[in-house]
């Protein structure tokens, strides 16, 4: 039964990457996130293109502006941008992990190390500097603390679910083998949904941006609409780029406190169920 489920996921998510990789070319959205939304769906599925046309597609044209000026499509635009860089990295180092035989806490100390390594310093960092004034040293500087807090939920929802069913499906440790990919798609899917309320609170404080909207300037007035509208979430992106006068130290420390706090009840439910065995 369980082959069975795994094909027809498969193919939902080849007709699912198929649809969103060829309809959001023609989306005004940041190619950054355009790029997001294809490795969603390569990880989630069917939930990734729903997830697209709900959250990111313009349903009329010259709507894409106020459709994802919505706070909840701006935090899945956040969240979305974190699982879909740091997802590269730690679908890495599972590879890696499973290659060189490292089991328990090594492999999952792998998969964080290249999941925020990744995701801090290529899809937050060096494909966004141009919203921190296009200096790649103060993009690292300013996204660091988002990314770690985004990183610590996302793992503590994905670590209990991969180890967890890697116990029960001993061939999900084998990168050769449908089984593996399709347990590190639910469980990049569980840590999505789990990362979602801790992006609430990130894009709530202009920590972290979320959706924007690019348009091409095909002519003098979509010219001037597109410089418009593009200046406004310019500013909404570097903001959430740079320091935000909302978050002091001291608050921005217990956050950080509470994101590890939750990956450790991760580790530790994880433990509790024998996953790390």
């Amino acid at each position: 039964m369980l082959e069975g489920i795994m094909l027809l996921w498969f193919v939902m998510t080849a007709l699912s990457v198929t649809f969103v990789a060829i309809d959001i070319r023609s989306t005004p959205e940041s190619p950054v996130l355009k790029w997001g939304f294809v490795l969603l769906t390569a990880y989630t599925g069917p939930l990734g293109a729903f997830l697209y046309v709900l959250g990111c597609r313009e349903p009329l044209p010259g709507l894409h502006e106020r459709y994802v000026a919505i706070r909840w499509r701006q935090v899945l635009g956040s969240t979305m941008h974190c699982v879909a860089g740091d997802g590269v990295g730690i679908l890495a180092g599972a590879v890696i992990a499973s290659v060189m035989q490292l089991a328990g806490v090594l492999d999952v100390a792998l998969e964080y190390l290249l999941g925020f390594g990744f995701g801090w310093t290529i899809f937050q960092s060096l494909f966004m500097r141009s919203e921190a004034g296009g200096s790649y040293t103060a993009a690292l500087r300013n996204t660091f603390s988002p990314e770690l807090l985004s990183m610590n939920v996302l793992m503590a929802g994905m670590v209990p679910t991969m180890m967890l069913a890697m116990k029960h499906i001993p061939a999900a440790r084998d990168p050769a083998a449908p089984a593996f990919w399709f347990v590190m798609s639910m469980a990049l899917l569980v840590g999505f949904i789990v990362a979602y309320p801790m992006n609430w609170w990130l894009v709530s404080r202009h920590l972290k941006h979320g959706m924007m909207t690019v348009r091409q300037q095909d002519d003098a007035a979509s010219s001037t609409h597109a410089g418009h509208a593009s200046g406004e979430h310019a500013d909404a992106a570097s903001a959430a780029h740079g320091p935000s006068p909302k978050v002091s130290a001291g608050y921005l420390a217990v956050m950080t406190v509470l994101s590890l706090a939750l990956f450790a009840a991760g580790l530790a439910l994880t433990a509790l169920f024998g996953g790390f065995a």
